[in-house]
């Protein structure tokens, strides 16, 4: 039964006229998250691509092959974020494409540094206790141990390398042209591919714009802040939210002040193993942990919750909501996250610039300074003349922004838009980071893809949507 399966799998794949030219070899695969069997396989590039000699790196390549008995030949190509997430690790955001997926393969390709054959792992022990978790300082020292241990040159993990890569692994895949699907990191590597591989872009699809003015993480205080006040002003327009956590905002702003002064001591509960642990909450702790639930609307509205909580010396909710966020943070290759960073993004930023942008947030000036002070030490690519302009072209491109977004809200997809002369902006209200989930989002994304063309399609999505209703209790919320 199994073999029966492989054989229709493979000539599903292999039929069309796109994959006739494929030269890396594919066996069935499972994939996290997809119900389907799909296509697996490896492909060898050197480390240093330019010396074409030396350290050899594993890129783990999947290929969920379209349900047409004679697909279209340009797949559908899936850039993930981070930066430093693994594709092939990412398989539950296909359930948003399966549109697309009808008459093309979906195509998903670890980056040099991500996924379980070459990433550049640093994560935390498992058994790591709740106060090290907290521990501001403790991801620093922990990195500079990682960096000790990979046998990586990390110079070498950029993103115009990873997407020369890509463009190979298309080559070896038999594809011509390719749709480009990328979130949130995953546009900034969509544009780049752009600009190397024009001629190989039949659309591109760019959820959550990184555009190429946007540097990490120096604009996150403003745009994170400009979130939060979003959701704030939501709670105190809504007669309960206001009812039953007033003056949040004033209670909120004089607990961070306090504990700008001194750190919060207390004792919470694991909320796992239930045993009492003592932690210390820094001010850059606690807006960390709501940085973390601004990504998701739904997550967010728990966060008026969580502060009336914190403000009422409550740290159970606010600890249990971080954990609960940890699985992101985990499947992020921090070895790349830093390289690409540190490369890419530092070099175009300074203290002044860090402190200017976050003054008069709640979020200031943390962030960007750590990261400066850890690229300070990181070995540096040397980047293209031009890496930093505007990206200009010609390819039929949708732009998805989610109106809550804290870190590429809609202003970043208007900038993109700029200069790629044949796109369209669609904002999509009530929805923060990723807007895949948005039925009208899945239906603009198949129709860019099967016509070609942005022509036609309406620039706006979701009507009259708001965000999720606000947690008044952890029972939910009030009818």
């Amino acid at each position: 039964m199994f073999g029966l399966m492989a054989v229709v799998l493979m000539s599903c794949s292999q039929g069309g006229a796109g994959s006739r030219g494929r030269t890396l070899e594919l066996k069935p695969c499972r994939l996290e998250g997809v119900a389907t069997q799909a296509l697996c396989g490896t492909h060898e590039v050197f480390e240093d691509r330019a010396a074409r000699t030396g350290r050899k790196l594993s890129l783990r390549v999947a290929v969920v092959p379209a349900l047409a008995a004679q697909p279209q030949p340009d797949p559908l190509v899936f850039l993930v974020g981070g930066p430093g997430q693994a594709a092939t690790e990412a398989g539950m955001m296909l359930a948003g494409v399966e549109r697309i997926r009808r008459q093309r393969d979906i195509v998903l390709v670890d980056l040099r540094g991500t996924g379980e054959a070459s990433r550049l792992k640093c994560e935390p022990p498992e058994d790591e206790g709740l106060a090290a978790r907290f521990d501001e300082e403790a991801g620093k020292r922990q990195l500079r141990e990682c960096r000790e241990r990979w046998d990586a040159d990390v110079r070498q993990y950029t993103t115009p390398i990873a997407m020369a890569d890509l463009d190979e692994v298309r080559a070896a895949l038999g594809y011509e042209k390719v749709n480009l699907w990328g979130v949130s990191y995953g546009t900034r590597a969509a544009l780049v591919y752009m600009r190397q591989f024009p001629e190989r872009v039949r659309t591109a699809i760019l959820d959550g714009v990184a555009p190429m003015g946007l540097y990490l993480p120096l604009f996150t205080s403003r745009d994170a802040q400009r979130s939060l006040d979003m959701l704030l002003a939501h709670c105190e327009q809504d007669a309960v939210c206001e009812k039953n956590f007033p003056a949040l905002r004033s209670r909120t702003e004089a607990l961070l002040a306090k504990l700008a002064e001194a750190p919060a001591r207390v004792k919470v509960a694991h909320p796992r193993t239930g045993a009492l642990e003592d932690i210390v909450v820094t001010r850059n702790v606690l807006l960390g942990g709501v940085f973390q639930q601004l990504y998701s609307a739904e997550a967010s509205s728990l966060v008026p919750l969580m502060l009336d909580r914190v403000t009422r010396d409550d740290w159970a909710p606010f600890v249990a909501l971080s954990l609960g966020a940890e699985g992101m943070g985990k499947s992020v290759s921090q070895g790349f996250f830093y390289s690409i960073v540190c490369a890419e993004d530092a070099p175009f930023f300074d203290k002044a610039m860090v402190e200017r942008e976050g003054k008069g947030t709640w979020f200031g000036s943390a962030t960007g300074l750590e990261t400066l002070s850890i690229c300070e030490t990181w070995p540096r690519a040397t980047l293209p003349a031009d890496y930093r302009e505007p990206v200009v072209s010609d390819v039929p491109t949708l732009l998805l922004s989610g109106e809550l977004d804290p870190v590429t809200p809609p202003s970043w997809g208007e900038e993109a838009m700029r200069t790629l002369k044949n796109s369209l902006h669609v904002v999509s209200p009530g929805v923060s980071h990723n807007t895949v989930g948005v039925a009208c989002v899945r239906s603009l994304m198949a129709d860019v893809v099967a016509q070609g063309s942005v022509a036609g399609l309406k620039p706006a999505c979701g009507g009259k949507v708001s965000r999720p209703p606000l947690f008044t209790s952890f029972a939910g919320s009030v009818p």
